[in-house]
């Protein structure tokens, strides 16, 4: 390749498991890998459209995704087709692995969704969190989880979810 060329675009599979199983597997665009943060780029890779009543997930949106090798979590920032901020869906997860052209991360059941104006916060899934068994099976991990989701949760309601990915 020349000076001139530009290069590839480098693209990963992200592998999103749970309770041992690949949940969904999808291709997304490599944005950047500081050793510590890695953030890709994807479209929904959902199959047609998850409407949660507060926020839907439809073919077009855009998520760009942050994951840390060193935080119990992963923020994905949801744009529409057009362009336009829906808000943050933020994943509790065993810190993020990149082995080859895979990005496998454990997801822990807990969720936040941040609106796009801030002023909608929900804490999600908590019920499935307490009935994985994860607090009997690895407390550590299940103690890491809460405390997770607690950090995001006053993120998200302070300085906002904006600040963590700057």
């Amino acid at each position: 390749m020349s000076a001139n060329s530009p290069d590839p675009t480098r693209r990963l599979d992200v592998v999103l498991v749970k309770a041992g199983r690949t949940k969904i597997r999808y291709d997304a665009e490599l944005l950047a890998d500081d050793g510590t943060r890695v953030a890709v780029r994807a479209p929904w890779a959902g199959e047609g459209v998850r409407d949660f009543g507060f926020v839907r997930f439809e073919a077009g949106d855009v998520f760009t995704e942050y994951y840390w090798r060193d935080r119990w979590y992963a923020v994905k920032e949801v744009r529409d087709a057009g362009g336009a901020l829906k808000g943050w869906y933020c994943d509790v997860t065993r810190p993020a692995v990149l082995s080859g052209g895979e990005l496998v991360v454990e997801d822990l059941d807990l969720d936040l969704w941040v609106s796009a104006d801030g002023t909608d916060v929900r804490r999600l899934d908590e019920d499935e969190f307490a009935d994985s068994g994860l607090a009997e099976t690895d407390p550590r991990a299940a103690a890491a989880a809460v405390a997770a989701l607690d950090e995001l949760e006053a993120l998200a309601r302070g300085t906002g979810i904006e600040a963590l990915l700057a």
